[in-house]
């Protein structure tokens, strides 16, 4: 019935204004490197630093020596400063491929089922002679084994254990128990809807990356997946609830192996070390150089598929050739979805300030941030004194500015840029150095007698003078930017009326006054009526709404005053 008075009455209309505020999705920082092991080129969440380890590994050998990938520390300083989500996608140099499972057998000795890894590359094969104490010859601490036990003919179920590729059998280390199995596809244990069957390939479609999607299952195991069942065992009770006697010999025996046939070899392992921290050069940080990120990149840029609002690729720098063009399309990459910060390093180990600045120069973006100088900081997991790029440590700092304060604080200064897992920068800045590199857009880290190494700046690298110029300030805009698109998603599709824009008036503005009341607005208007969604907008299937900010400002130079007066003199009120 039309909303409309064709004779004297009352119409009673309604205006839903009661809807709950929701909270934003959160979204954390992403992470692009080398790692250990893990899926290669898939962006991956892990939660915590134990979780990475068990997905993309600790120590690598290079050489005769063992080292961490500037992605490991940056991760673990991450969740040290209190971060709670972190997006990783490992990098690597030429052709990765899983291990598969050899002789999970059954009965009639052969193939039951076969499993493969998640994780990619040669360090995942553990096949090889088996010691008198049940050990692998080419086990390690990050590969894995197979174990067959609990196995009941009768109801045609048995477990599957993961264990750790070191162990040995009077000390097993396991992983993930899987128990109650079935090879039944009817069944709600089948093995494959259990632990899963799916699988991820990075393809590219012309100047776009995609992840090609197989299986039927999703993956919940962290290590592996069902690859192939091939001896299925369909409906396996009759219709009296007994078990089919052609069935029963399909199900594994008891036992274990062992996963091989991986390819792929980290470059620089073992004979040809890689450089690694300080040793970082034009052409080879920690065994990669720029090309080898580019994919991942494109693949970074689908905003509906991955959430981040913070992004670092420690090791590249702008030194390297390559690099230079992958942080400058790592930076676009930000700029075009516009909801996080790129942090990108400028020079290598060793550089003078006039380099470093010359090369802030050569990009202008509000969308990304420069640190400088590099760092040295205690390896988490070798225990030892390491050189680091800055961009390796401040995704912590963020983790711990938005734990303390909010997004909108600006992420620096004493009470929020302490860097508390620093020993000590690559150089100490006088107070000329922090002003030559903070007149460049590039920010200092300044290091203070009694208080330690501290992030000492907040600009962007735009050049033009604006309130975008200041991290503080950005970042807020990504968090508006990202929770007012949140609401306005699921408006899409609905009907263009006066209800439809109270409903999005009714969720954006107590949010904008609760960000007002958390210091991030001075002041905000928001309008969607029918003086910006007129009928031509609205013929056009348009519904438009405009929102004024004046974001806080941060008060970087402060100035005192102290005015001497002669003895007698009153002070002003």
């Amino acid at each position: 019935m039309a909303e409309v008075l064709l004779s004297p009455g009352v119409l009673a209309r309604e205006n839903d204004q009661s809807f709950l505020t929701t909270q934003p999705v959160q979204a954390g920082a992403a992470i692009l490197g080398p790692t250990v092991k893990g899926p290669v080129g898939i962006p991956t969440i892990v939660t915590t630093y134990s979780d990475y380890q068990n997905v993309f590994g600790a120590r690598v050998t290079s050489g005769s020596a063992e080292y961490t990938y500037l992605t490991s520390i940056s991760a673990y300083n991450y969740f040290q400063q209190g971060g709670d989500s972190l997006l990783v996608t490992r990098i690597a140099s030429g052709s990765y491929t899983e291990a598969t499972s050899s002789n999970i057998l059954n009965s009639l000795d052969t193939n039951a089922f076969t499993l493969e890894t998640l994780s990619e590359g040669v360090d995942q094969n553990s096949t090889g002679p088996t010691g008198s104490a049940g050990q692998l010859a080419s086990g390690s601490a990050d590969n894995i084994r197979w174990e067959i036990t609990g196995v009941n003919s009768g109801s045609g179920t048995f477990a599957l254990l993961i264990r750790q590729g070191n162990d040995i059998t009077n000390n097993k280390s396991v992983l993930e128990t899987w128990p109650n199995l079935s090879l039944d596809p009817n069944s709600n244990t089948y093995i494959s809807k259990v632990i899963g069957d799916s699988k991820q390939i990075v393809k590219t479609d012309g100047t776009e990356s995609y992840i090609q999607y197989s299986g039927s299952y999703t993956n919940a195991s962290r290590y592996i997946r069902v690859k192939e069942v091939l001896t299925p065992t369909l409906n396996f009770f009759d219709n009296a609830g007994a078990a089919k006697t052609e069935f029963t010999s399909s199900i594994p025996v008891a036992g274990s192996g062992s996963f091989g046939s991986a390819t792929g070899t980290p470059f620089g392992e073992p004979t040809n070390p890689a450089n690694f921290y300080d040793k970082i050069n034009s052409t080879d940080s920690q065994g990669l150089t720029g090309v080898n990120y580019t994919d991942s990149v494109k693949l970074l840029a689908n905003q509906d598929l991955y959430q981040y609002n913070l992004i670092v690729a420690p090791g590249l720098t702008r030194d390297m050739t390559a690099g230079a063009t992958v942080l400058t399309s790592l930076v676009d990459n930000a700029q075009t979805r516009g909801d996080n910060l790129a942090i990108i390093d400028l020079k290598n180990y060793g550089a003078n300030i006039v380099p470093v600045t010359t090369a802030a120069d050569a990009v202008d973006s509000s969308y990304a941030a420069a640190y400088w100088p590099w760092l040295q900081t205690i390896d988490p997991d070798l225990g030892s004194r390491v050189w680091v790029p800055a961009s390796t440590m401040m995704p912590g700092v963020f983790a711990f500015n938005d734990r303390a304060g909010e997004t909108w604080f600006a992420p620096a200064g004493l009470s929020r840029g302490g860097l508390t897992t620093v020993i000590r920068a690559e150089r100490a800045l006088t107070n000329g150095n922090r002003n030559t590199l903070y007149e460049a857009n590039v920010n200092p880290i300044a290091t203070f007698p009694n208080t330690g190494v501290v992030v000492f700046g907040q600009k962007t690298l735009q050049k033009r003078a604006s309130a975008l110029d200041r991290v503080n300030v950005r970042r807020l805009l990504i968090s508006l930017k990202n929770f007012i698109s949140q609401i306005a998603d699921n408006l899409v599709f609905e009907q263009n009326t006066i209800a439809t824009r109270n409903n999005f008036l009714s969720q954006v503005n107590p949010y904008l006054a609760s960000v007002q009341q958390r210091q991030g607005l001075y002041a905000f208007k928001v309008v969607m009526d029918d003086s910006n969604n007129t009928p031509d907008v609205i013929d056009r299937n348009q519904l438009v709404g405009q929102i004024y900010i004046q974001p806080t400002k941060t008060a970087e130079f402060i100035y005192l005053d102290f005015n001497v007066l002669p003895t007698g003199a009153t002070f002003p009120a």
